[in-house]
Order: C-alpha cells, then sequence, then structure tokens
C-alpha cells in the first residue's frame, strides 16, 4: 500500500490594526484622487490584500523583513 502524504496546510489568519486599514485607505486614496488614477488604486488595494491572502495560506514563503526585530534576530 502506497502512504500519501498530507499536502494540505494550515491556513493562518492576518489580524489588521485600525491603523493599518487607515494607511491602506491613504493609499489607495492617494493614487485615486491625488494622482487621478482610480483604476490604479484599485489595483494597488487588490494586489496589497492579494498578497495578504498568500500570506495566510504560505506565510514561510515570504522573506522575513530586515527592519524587524523578531525572535530569529535579536
Amino acid at each position: 500500500m502506497d502512504k500519501q502524504k498530507n499536502t494540505t496546510s494550515k491556513a493562518y489568519k492576518v489580524s489588521f490594526s485600525t491603523n493599518s486599514i487607515r494607511n491602506i485607505d491613504e493609499i489607495t486614496g492617494y493614487i485615486a484622487f491625488i494622482n487621478q488614477q482610480p483604476l490604479n488604486a484599485i489595483h494597488v488595494g487588490d494586489a496589497i490584500f492579494e498578497t495578504i491572502h498568500r500570506i495566510e495560506q504560505h506565510p514561510y514563503s515570504f522573506k522575513e523583513c530586515d527592519a524587524l526585530r523578531t525572535k530569529s534576530k535579536r
């Protein structure tokens, strides 16, 4: 009998602070209204949330931020 490997990975939940949502709103608002490029603002917002979704699904496939102090960089 062949044993199949369990290929399903655990999905993580990314939490947002109020400030982070406000920042995303300000970024997309600036692109849409100041730069007068509403379609680009939509693309940027979508790209941000798509990246967050990818982080939830595969958190270890992204490089650790060099600027942040974490457990591995004390």
